[in-house]
């Protein structure tokens, strides 16, 4: 059986486009996962595990929806490898277990290196991502140009408000360019900015 896994870390995320592509790729069974990947104690992931048996395939669009901590995606991966379980990582085709099953021992080494590297990413984007925020906000304070007040554009923000901010996050699942949704939406470029680093802080946590 093929099972699909996506997973959005913010209600203000899109599933349908992880939804779509696995729908396209043939999953039998798709888990739809609301919660953050800081680690897989999530209660939907631990559903669909339960259920997976020797010769499934589990399907997922990158690794950043199967995890964010290095050590963990590395363990689940083996654990997977162990109860002869496939994986598929859809944004990277070298990612695909199957491909190997007749060359004994390369399937091993080309998953080893390229899971260590691209798991290594994962972890340093999300490093890098508060990092950068945290000195956003040092110097901002720095020169009194940090408010720490209410912002008008947010997830919860009401009426018109959250009208724009959703077209807004809309159109940055869609990867629209920020030009382009200045344009569509009359919001400043700063503002979309600050609506797109939000949502990509909140993707890590």
């Amino acid at each position: 059986m093929i099972f699909g896994y996506v997973r959005i870390s913010s209600k203000s995320e899109n599933l349908s486009r992880q939804l779509q592509e696995l729908k396209e790729y043939g999953c039998d069974r798709i888990y739809e996962d609301k919660q953050s990947g800081k680690d897989f104690n999530r209660p939907i992931y631990r559903e669909m595990r339960s259920k997976m048996r020797f010769g499934d395939v589990l399907v997922v669009h990158d690794l950043s929806r199967f995890g964010r901590n290095k050590q963990e995606i590395k363990d689940e991966w083996e654990a997977l490898i162990e109860e002869e379980i496939d994986i598929v990582v859809l944004n990277m085709p070298i990612l695909d277990t199957r491909k190997y099953k007749e060359l004994e021992g390369v399937g091993q080494l080309v998953s080893d290196l390229v899971l260590t590297l691209l798991s290594w990413m994962v972890e340093e984007e999300r490093t890098r991502i508060r990092t950068a925020q945290k000195e956003g906000i040092a110097i901002a304070k720095k020169f009194g140009k940090f408010k720490g007040g209410k912002k008008r554009y947010h997830k919860d923000a009401k009426g018109r408000d959250r009208v724009i901010y959703d077209e807004v996050v809309r159109c940055l699942n869609e990867n629209m360019s920020v030009m382009d949704i200045h344009r569509k939406t009359g919001l400043s470029r700063n503002t979309i900015y600050s609506i797109k680093r939000e949502i990509e802080i909140t993707e890590t946590t």
